[in-house]
């Protein structure tokens, strides 16, 4: 099975790439696509994908993944 990669843009999406179904809360599928970027600051207009939107409201966001806690 190929596999599925996510790459956290600086300051913009998560894109993935590989095989991958997106599915919305109510369960709807997307067209499968190669590539996909989805969606981290909250203000595209074409949710959950991006529309660039986060350069135009300066988007920051944490560039680091932060461990989890250990309980």
């Amino acid at each position: 099975m190929p596999d599925v990669h996510i790459t956290v843009k600086r300051n913009g999406p998560y894109v993935i790439s590989g095989p991958v179904v997106l599915k919305d809360a109510d369960g709807n599928t997307y067209p499968a696509k190669s590539v996909i970027a989805l969606c981290r600051c909250g203000a595209s207009t074409t949710k959950p994908f991006c529309d660039g939107t986060h350069s135009k409201v300066g988007f920051q966001a944490a560039e680091q993944a932060v461990p989890a806690s250990k309980e």
